[in-house]
């Protein structure tokens, strides 16, 4: 007599390697334990999702507050219309056909916003896909998971779904938002058409990142190539207007565009970025299965024999790990310098007979209107520096939560070098971004308006955000000193900058609500005098801050592994 007996898998074993992947159970094995990774994903991002699409959501209607209260007549829109025909405006904002056939606030609304703001639901499904999936097996915790009944392809479908989740919220939210406003040329098939692009983009970009976390190793490094990406597709679609219109059809923005909500309201271009979405995001699947779990696709380069003497250095070793980084950052601002700097030469024209904005600028000072704006503008290139310095002043965090900074001060190397030479970085680091901002607007500026004075004023007046930048930094590492868990919060620095500082001018808001933020006591350079004052105190404030927050870290203890 004979007994037969049935084995579990090994553990350890993937749990669709009982059944051929071509079958129905082999494609349920390789699902296995999505719902569950689903559910905790929308768990962990509870705050995160809410803020970035209540973010947008009010981007779009800050933004259509302030076109129906400065171009509330035929008049105001039709001179608007005239004077963004121009190369350097189309570049900025969109197609020329939103001008052709009256510029209502709808057409506004779509022709402004949509070629910018697609860029940040991008953003976030980028994000959302690199952090659930990328990032988990960089901090081996994918390899944990995978141990447990958890099928191959569970944490990339986990992911997406969260982030197509995300992007149908922020798309029906638009949607029934801009529909219900009540305002003049919203109508409701515009208004689904305008939350869909939205959506669509965002979602076209998540299937990107699924294809670029299957690359690389790091988490950084899958989202470096994702906003890459998106800024390849963001200079297309600007060389595209600006010419004949070609290269906006390679690019995604330029589909969103191309739908023309609340003027033509055409459906089809969302077929295409079904189409993309389709064959770049079975593509992640496919090289998903290509590779083990921590590995990537690209084999790193193999190092040195011997370590060159700056990687023997704590600043030397993190001046290495934020360099991408930098680099990356340095060319943005430069680029986004020298857009603002190449429509410096049709400011008057665009802007000097808009009651409201002719108001906010003269507030600002300044011999003329091109250094008005100039000092009004500045303070984009100043927040997106500020993003940079935050990211950076996070790193140690991360370091921290991973477990790679326990065997580095393990050895003779102090916490407070060790903090100091991530601060340090980020604190130069920062600088440079700043002049290169500066240099970037100088020089576009100079050529576009034939005054070479510029390049030196604009350049200054960048650098003289330095010292806010430095007070960013110091609450940052106050936070990572006191409280690691709320480092985070240091977001709430350049976001809370740019809707005052930038935002806030337009719209009036009260003094004191700019008077909270350090880039509010920064001299309106060049429009108004050098005041050295608010410079020292905040420089001041800043060598405060960063001790307190160095002083924080020696004191706590180091979250282990």
């Amino acid at each position: 007599m004979t007994t037969r007996t049935e084995t579990g898998a090994q553990p350890g074993t993937e749990p669709e390697a009982s059944a051929a992947p071509g079958t129905p159970e082999g494609r349920r094995r390789l699902l296995a334990g999505t719902g569950t990774l689903i559910r905790f994903a929308l768990r962990r991002d509870r705050i995160r999702l809410p803020v970035w699409i209540a973010a947008l959501l009010m981007a779009s209607f800050t933004t259509l507050g302030k076109l129906e209260g400065l171009y509330a007549d035929a008049a105001d829109q039709a001179a608007l219309a005239k004077t963004m025909d121009s190369p350097a405006a189309l570049a900025m904002t969109g197609p020329r056909h939103y001008l052709e056939d009256g510029y209502g606030i709808g057409a506004m609304l779509s022709h402004q916003v949509i070629g910018f703001y697609v860029v940040l639901a991008g953003l976030m499904s980028v994000l959302i896909v690199v952090r659930h999936t990328r990032a988990e097996e960089e901090t081996g915790r994918a390899e944990l998971l995978r141990s447990t009944v958890v099928g191959r392809h569970a944490a990339l479908t986990a992911a997406l779904t969260v982030a197509v989740i995300a992007n149908l919220a922020l798309a029906a939210l638009l949607s029934v938002s801009l529909g219900g406003s009540g305002a003049a040329g919203l109508t409701w098939e515009g208004s689904l058409l305008y939350g869909a692009v939205f959506g669509g983009v965002g979602i076209v970009f998540a299937a990107v990142a699924s294809v670029t976390v299957q690359i690389t190793e790091h988490a950084r490094g899958a989202s470096g190539m994702a906003v890459g990406v998106i800024g390849l597709a963001y200079v297309l679609r600007a060389a595209g207007d600006v010419g004949d219109g070609t290269l906006s059809w390679l690019s995604p923005i330029g589909w969103a565009q191309r739908s023309y909500p609340f003027v033509d309201n055409l459906w089809w271009p969302l077929l295409l970025m079904l189409a993309v979405c389709a064959v770049t995001g079975g593509a992640g699947y496919v090289l998903s299965g290509r590779r083990d779990v921590g590995a990537g696709l690209r084999r790193p380069r193999p190092g040195r024999r011997v370590a060159s003497g700056a990687l023997m250095r704590p600043f030397g070793f993190a001046l290495r790990l934020h360099r991408g980084m930098l680099i990356g950052f340095g060319c943005g601002v430069f680029l986004l310098g020298t857009m603002y700097g190449s429509i410096l030469s049709d400011v008057d024209d665009m802007l000097k007979n808009v009651d409201m904005v002719d108001e906010t600028f003269t507030a600002a000072g300044g011999v003329n209107f091109v250094e008005s704006f100039a000092s009004v503008v500045m303070i984009v290139n100043a927040v997106v520096a500020a993003v940079y310095v935050v990211i950076a002043a996070g790193r140690p965090r991360a370091e921290e939560s991973a477990g790679r900074a326990e065997p580095l001060l393990a050895t003779g190397l102090s916490k407070v070098r060790w903090l100091w030479s991530h601060l340090a970085v980020a604190l130069l680091g920062g600088t440079v971004t700043l002049l290169l901002a500066g240099l970037g607007f100088g020089i576009a500026g100079a050529a576009s308006t034939g005054d070479r004075d510029l390049l030196l004023s604009l350049t200054g007046a960048a650098l003289a955000y330095a010292p806010a930048l430095w007070v960013t930094l110091g609450v940052a590492a106050v936070l990572f000193g006191w409280l690691p868990r709320a480092t985070a919060a240091a977001w709430l620095v350049p976001v809370y900058a740019f809707l005052v500082g930038y935002l806030g001018k337009i719209l009036q808001f009260p003094d004191w609500m700019n008077n909270v933020s350090p880039f509010g006591h920064v001299p309106q350079l060049p429009a108004k005098e050098m005041d050295w004052t608010p410079m020292l105190l905040l420089t001041a404030i800043a060598a405060g801050l960063l001790a307190l927050g160095l002083a924080g870290f020696r004191r706590r203890d180091l979250e282990t592994k």
